[in-house]
């Protein structure tokens, strides 16, 4: 099978190359970036340059974009030119190619305003069902995307099943610091981040092993929508305590996680205003993440103390702008 992967220099584009490679699959990685994991260097919004880059592929891993950190340093057209106008011709290509899967890396960032509860109220519980709310630019051309890829299973191809699309959701998996610097002021980095595998993060092993189930079901699937981010231990009747004493949920769920803390002098966010719900993945596609809040305090008991897979720390950190900001990792709009 002939892959094709979009953002092939970016974390998880040069994680599913890598990991292609490894399962000896043919590989092409596409970014406007050389790297080791770049073959064709050019930009999705080259319609020209994405026809010859289709020959021959079975299935697109799209995961070319420009992403939140990009929303303020990007204006709103390149927004549009890279994640809706290059979907665009990458699904117009893949259909005049004759691919057969299309698996298009979106984000829980769609679901925008949605995420966050007004003032009182209970944590949100995020399903597929959850109606996206974007409220930035990011979110708007992602969702655009979507319904692009959503357009081309149902309306475009001329066959009674169209071009199988599946849309994957991932929650984050970046390495990088916070954007938020009070998150930043009170929380270690490691910190925040196991935090975050309770309701909001992914690990890009994980991720890819979702992208790859994902491709494998995608003709016998058609279309849907999946939340990709790591299992929670929480239930839906945690939401209301969630949002005033997440500690106490946490230990009620994953008892003795305090203990494991105080060794490495963590401490708990005290409130959680969304939790991800990766349910249908698991049940529909067969994914079975491995790295969780569970599996983190499990590590750190056992005295390792860097919570990444193997495949995380292969990838590292690759930034997203070639210049330093006196603030934080990148500018927040």
């Amino acid at each position: 099978m002939k892959s094709l992967v979009t953002g092939s220099s970016g974390h998880l584009g040069e994680a599913l190359v890598w990991t292609l490679r490894q399962l000896q699959y043919e590989v092409d990685g596409l970014d406007i970036l050389e790297s080791r994991f770049t073959t064709r260097v050019g930009s999705i919004s080259d319609r020209a340059f994405v026809r010859r880059c289709m020959s021959g592929v079975q299935t697109v891993f799209h995961a070319a974009t420009l992403h939140k950190p990009h929303v303020g340093t990007h204006s709103r057209q390149e927004f549009v030119d890279t994640n809706v106008s290059g979907t665009l011709n990458l699904l117009e290509e893949a259909v005049a190619a004759g691919v057969e899967s299309f698996i298009y890396t979106s984000t829980t960032s769609v679901f925008g305003d949605a995420l966050v509860p007004p003032a009182g109220a209970a944590a949100a519980w995020i399903t597929e069902e959850v109606r996206p709310a974007p409220k930035n630019i990011y979110g708007v051309t992602k969702a655009a995307a979507e319904d692009l890829c959503e357009l081309f299973h149902r309306n475009v191809v001329p066959s009674h099943r169209g071009l199988a699309c599946i849309v994957l959701r991932t929650s984050r998996f970046f390495p990088e610091a916070d954007d938020n610097s009070q998150v930043r002021k009170l929380y270690s980095d490691d910190n925040t981040k196991a935090n975050e595998y309770l309701y909001r993060r992914v690990d890009i092993e994980d991720a890819v092993s979702a992208h790859l189930l994902a491709a494998e079901r995608a003709a016998a699937i058609g279309f849907r929508k999946y939340i990709i981010s790591a299992t929670t231990p929480f239930r839906s009747d945690d939401l209301a305590e969630l949002r005033v004493n997440a500690p106490r949920v946490v230990e009620q769920r994953v008892p003795g996680y305090a203990a494991a803390y105080d060794r490495q002098q963590w401490k708990m966010f005290p409130s959680l205003d969304r939790v991800y719900v990766n349910e249908r993945a698991r049940k529909e596609l067969g994914w079975q993440p491995r790295y969780d809040f569970n599996s983190i305090i499990d590590r750190l008991q056992a005295g390792d103390k860097d919570m990444r897979s193997p495949l995380a720390r292969l990838v590292g950190s690759k930034g997203y702008h070639a210049e330093v900001f006196a603030d934080g990792p990148f500018p927040v709009e």
